[in-house]
C-alpha cells in the first residue's frame, strides 16, 4: 500500500492536544520522500510532529461527513464553521483576518477568502 505524498500548506486529519479535538491541520514540513514530519493547528499555531496513522485505523471525524452550508461571500462566518465552496469543496473557518476577509482550510490547503460583503445595488440611469 502506497503512502500519500505531501507538500508543505495541504491539510491532513490530527487530534489536537492543546484543542482537545480532531481537526485538519496545515503541513508545516515534509521528509525528503514527501511524508509529513511536522503539521500546524490553524485554530490554536501550535506545531507539533505527525505520525500518520495506523492502516486500518480511522480518525474520529471519518466516520461523519461534515458538509456546511453552500459558501456565499456576502455571509458573515465565525471561526469554526463548516461550509461547501463550489471549486474547493468542503472548508473549516480558521480566522478572521480584517472586517472582511476568512482563512479556510480546505482538504488540498489554506485559502483566503471574502465574506460579508454587501451586495452592489444597481445604479438609476439619469435621463438626459
Amino acid at each position: 500500500m502506497n503512502k500519500p505524498m505531501y507538500s508543505v500548506g495541504d491539510c491532513v486529519e490530527k487530534h489536537c492536544e492543546k484543542c482537545a479535538e480532531t481537526r485538519g491541520h496545515v503541513v508545516a514540513s515534509i521528509t525528503k520522500r514527501g511524508h509529513v514530519s511536522r503539521v500546524s493547528c490553524p485554530q490554536c499555531g501550535t506545531r507539533s510532529p505527525f505520525k500518520s496513522p495506523a492502516a486500518g485505523a480511522t480518525s474520529a471525524r471519518a466516520g461523519a461527513t461534515k458538509t456546511g452550508a453552500p459558501y456565499d461571500w456576502t455571509r458573515t462566518y465565525r471561526i469554526g464553521q463548516t461550509l461547501t465552496h463550489p471549486a474547493y469543496g468542503v472548508g473549516e473557518v480558521t480566522a478572521l483576518i480584517e472586517p472582511k476577509k476568512i482563512d479556510v482550510l480546505f482538504q488540498d490547503r489554506l485559502r483566503r477568502l471574502v465574506h460579508s460583503q454587501a451586495q452592489a445595488q444597481p445604479q438609476a440611469q439619469v435621463q438626459p
